[in-house]
């Protein structure tokens, strides 16, 4: 491959990636991401992102929260971190109490694994 070549991919993927980040060619995602460019602080702005790299589902829940409050004009002035911080707490209270498990990790330990005979084995 030439470096022309590679320039041409190059440049393919990061419009590829760019148009990605701006929420796809529809025009639905770029309205909300217009809203939410208006109604968060960079500060929140970037912690939000921070978390939709982590787990996405979250992100979308609380974006789509934000707009809502927005849509309804129940934001007086911009949302602070701290007030991102509020809303994903209550966000993952909301999903605790419906009963999804994403967060928790269970173990199951099986019971009487080691026993005296299997100390000798260790010996060898």
């Amino acid at each position: 491959m030439s470096d022309a070549d590679l320039e041409e991919i190059r440049k393919g993927r990061l419009a590829q990636l760019q148009q990605q980040q701006q929420g796809g060619p529809d025009g639905a995602s770029q309205e909300e991401a217009s809203i939410l460019s208006q109604i968060l602080q960079p500060e929140a702005a970037d912690r939000l992102g921070r978390i939709r790299i982590v787990k996405e589902s979250r992100a979308t829940e609380v974006e789509n929260r934000l707009i809502m409050l927005a849509r309804s004009g129940q934001l007086r002035a911009k949302v602070t971190e701290e007030q991102l911080k509020e809303l994903l707490g209550a966000v993952a209270e909301t999903s605790e109490r419906d009963g999804s498990t994403g967060g928790k990790i269970v173990v199951s330990r099986r019971k009487g694994g080691w026993d005296d005979d299997d100390d000798d084995l260790l010996d060898l």
